[in-house]
């Protein structure tokens, strides 16, 4: 049971909270999520099982896609609905076409402060620690890259929104600081991811879904299999002997009797090398070393 599950979370359960009825359900110990989101989030959550759980550092830089609600007037002190008011609402609310501005404002490259009450860590501890203790502490700016930030309808005081931006945005200090930037204050009312990269919430699967599924017998259906993912690294097809060097943590020869099948054209020094056996199945990854492939992560 090996591979990546694309899991529709409901608002509600933390993304731990997931994988731990994930276990449940499947009887399988190693599965882990990557791209965590809030309790009061929803959507696209990816969920390795198995040998998968090991590609995720490779799913590290992947964008994503958000849909959601930014409510105008009020800000709070985790930056989406579930926090405390910080002081009293605003008196007035800006126009559509200020609102617009705004957004466009946040577009582009960005540098941005996580949130106090967020999974991001200082000093080995996540900031909802310190948060939760009343302890002020100083939060490292990160740079972001917002591609997109579009209005999708303007209902004072909400504004729906779509935005897709790179891995590490917080898409709560978005909304929190054009609330700052309209001089109104504002928060993350409701937030739903739809994309990860290539993979699409419609993809997704509920946790009911996957617990008939498994009942019946016919989960792996869900699953895309190691074969399926990063395929936008190059592939190699290793021979019965390659292999045996592969699993030993060998490098292998680009050019020599222990490859089947290379790409086109050759990898550059440093690129990163699917490596595949004679019955097709992934069974490492390896990286280019004058025109050897040294496998730093095997799955065989």
């Amino acid at each position: 049971m090996d591979g990546l599950l694309l899991l529709r979370k409901p608002s509600g359960p933390t993304s731990h909270d997931c994988v731990v009825r994930l276990r449940k359900i499947l009887g399988e110990k190693r599965i882990g999520h990557f791209g965590t989101l809030d309790p009061f989030a929803e959507g696209l959550l990816l969920a390795g099982i198995g040998k998968a759980t090991r590609l995720f550092p490779f799913f590290g830089t992947i964008g994503k896609t958000y849909e959601g609600v930014i409510r105008l007037g009020q800000a709070t002190d985790t930056y989406d609905r579930t926090g405390t008011a910080l002081g009293p609402a605003a008196d007035s609310l800006p126009a559509e076409e200020d609102v617009l501005r705004a957004m466009a404002r946040f577009r582009g490259d960005l540098i941005q402060l996580a949130p106090p009450f967020s999974a991001k860590k200082l000093a080995g501890k996540p900031l909802y620690v310190y948060a939760r203790g009343g302890a002020e502490v100083e939060r490292r700016p990160a740079a972001v890259r917002v591609d997109r930030f579009e209005l999708r309808s303007y209902a004072p005081p909400d504004i729906d929104f779509e935005v897709s931006c790179s891995a590490g945005t917080y898409v709560r200090s978005l909304a929190h600081d054009l609330g700052a930037d309209l001089g109104c204050g504002a928060h993350l009312h409701r937030l739903v991811r739809t994309a990860m990269g290539k993979y699409r919430l419609d993809e997704a699967k509920t946790p009911e879904e996957i617990e008939a599924a498994a009942a019946a017998g016919r989960f792996e259906a869900f699953l895309i299999p190691p074969e399926g993912l990063l395929e936008d690294l190059p592939a190699v097809s290793v021979t019965a002997a390659g292999r045996a060097l592969v699993r030993n943590g060998r490098a292998i020869g680009l050019f020599g009797s222990a490859v089947a099948v290379r790409p086109e054209p050759a990898p550059a020094p440093g690129a990163v090398l699917r490596l595949f056996d004679p019955e097709n199945r992934l069974i490492a990854l390896a990286r280019i070393k004058e025109n050897e492939a040294a496998p730093f992560l095997v799955l065989i």
